[in-house]
């Protein structure tokens, strides 16, 4: 970690230089049509750049050049440990530069400097570095078969990949997709989301200066329904990854089945159940986890614990555990090292949260904490973390993803009714149990139904571990050597000796 103080901070964003221009075949470049938008910090309202606005002519630009990249072999054809040294020189710059890009990512979208630079920045070259060092170490396979027949099961590179990314963790969900995608051996065309786009636009420079060859990184700035249409529709498009809203992703399999087929792969939203049994082995610790699951990245988090669902027997006791600890995430200039809670990403959304809290309160919720905009002299979008009690399953703060640190309690007799009710969702990303019984958090888990469940610990795991949702939360998996599924097609190839 860094030394710097909240003046250093500030110091160095008066003087940090940004791009917001396109990347295409190693070099920035406008958009074709001359288009721009501004980049508004939530941090205080004033504009950082204009923002290269891309358009179908960039994405046709884009995909020629990472097709002709691909084909040419000069990345898709190079030998595994050949790319694994460039990811790993890839990763030692995302290290140099951890200062710079956190910067960017707190006066882009709001996070708190120090997650910026703790987690985001070095989780992103983690992901990068692993994905990297695992690609020369996955071996393909030999069939059982008759002495005079040999069958190869192999894995190849699928060709371009379109990458749409979301605003929360603009860094960090980019080297999700971009380690195991370019690893091993496609082209990306990566789209980061029009509100957050500056770290995507400067990672493009730093894998050139690691060694990834021009056009096998693209880059393009713009909005969903131009840009990112036009690549979900484009012919010559492969696959398509995402992370972001359950709507979108919807969106984007009907563009796959109007276009070529291509592969989507697909994580979207949450609305993660964290239960609390009455026999849950430190309550202290489990609070804490609570106000933490809400109110970390401001609540824009697709895996937050939003829904928090207490054992009735505890739940007078407990309740005000949580809304103690929730005292401990206070809104702040994201730019202090001390702060934990930034500015929510845009006015948009800040507006949205306080439209949630208001149906909270519509609907007979009863607040208990929070649900205030603060800080309005600052010119940022600050909203407080908010924890409604007394809420049912069918109220809207329950049941739709409001992405900001607004917290639903709802009470339950049962593991049985826990269980029903952390699944009554058409989301499934996520979720947590909090017992001692060594069973009871066994069969939990088993029962309930999301991509990832934390026992005793709220957002466990790190890149060993597959990341992705049941139901409408999307399909396939980031992380782990699960992860190059996604890039690669299965061959079987059968010879007759």
């Amino acid at each position: 970690m860094t030394s710097l103080t909240r003046a250093d901070w500030e110091q160095r964003a008066k003087t940090l230089k940004i791009e917001g221009r396109a990347f295409i075949h190693g070099e920035y470049r406008a958009a074709a049509s001359g288009a721009t938008f501004e980049c508004i910090s939530p941090v205080d309202g004033r504009m950082l750049v204009e923002v290269a606005s891309c358009d179908q002519a960039d994405a046709e630009l884009a995909v020629q050049d990472a097709r002709q990249t691909f084909d040419s072999g000069i990345w898709s054809r190079l030998a595994p440990v050949k790319r694994k040294d460039v990811m790993i020189r890839f990763a030692d710059l995302i290290d140099q530069h951890a200062e710079e890009l956190a910067l960017l990512e707190t006066l882009d979208m709001g996070k708190p400097i120090s997650d910026a630079l703790g987690i985001d920045v070095s989780s992103a070259a983690r992901s990068i570095r692993w994905s990297g060092e695992a690609i020369d170490k996955i071996y393909d396979e030999v069939a059982a078969t008759p002495h005079n027949e040999l069958g190869l099961v192999t894995r190849e590179p699928i060709g371009v990949v379109a990458a749409i990314v979301p605003w929360n963790f603009p860094l960090l969900m980019s080297c999700w997709k971009l380690g195991p995608a370019l690893s091993t051996g496609n082209s990306v065309i990566l789209k980061p989301s029009e509100k957050s786009p500056l770290t995507a636009i400067r990672l493009a420079q730093l894998a050139i200066e690691a060694g990834i060859p021009a056009g096998v990184l693209n880059v393009l700035p713009g909005y969903g329904h131009t840009v990112g249409k036009a690549l979900a529709l484009h012919m010559d498009v492969d696959t398509l990854v995402f992370t972001g809203s359950t709507k979108i992703a919807k969106q984007l399999m009907i563009y796959a089945g109007e276009s070529n087929m291509k592969r989507v792969w697909l994580e979207a939203g949450g609305k993660s159940p964290n239960i609390v049994f009455a026999d849950a082995p430190d309550l202290q610790a489990a609070a804490e986890a609570a106000a933490g699951a809400i109110a970390f990245n401001q609540g824009e988090v697709c895996t937050a614990g939003s829904r928090l669902l207490v054992e009735n027997s505890i739940k007078a006791m407990f309740v005000p555990m949580v809304v103690e600890a929730i005292k401990a995430w206070k809104p702040g200039n994201p730019l202090d090292p001390a702060t934990n809670v930034g500015a929510l990403v845009d006015t948009t959304q800040m507006n949205n949260v306080l439209s949630y809290i208001q149906a909270g309160h519509d609907e007979g919720a009863t607040l208990v904490a929070g649900g205030k905009q603060v800080l309005q002299e600052t010119g940022g979008t600050y909203v407080e973390p908010t924890i409604f009690d007394g809420v049912n399953n069918a109220m809207r703060i329950a049941r739709e993803e409001i992405f900001g640190p607004v917290l639903s309690v709802i009470g339950f007799e049962s593991a049985e009714e826990a269980v029903q009710i952390a699944n009554d969702t058409p989301y499934g990303l996520a979720a947590a149990v909090w017992t001692s019984n060594l069973s009871k958090a066994h069969l939990t888990a088993k029962a309930l139904r999301a991509g990832s469940v934390w026992v005793n610990q709220y957002d466990g795991g790190d890149m060993t571990a597959p990341f992705g949702g049941f139901k409408q939360s999307g399909n396939g998996r980031d992380k782990s050597l699960h992860a190059f599924d996604k890039y690669t097609e299965l061959k079987a190839t059968w010879i007759k000796l």
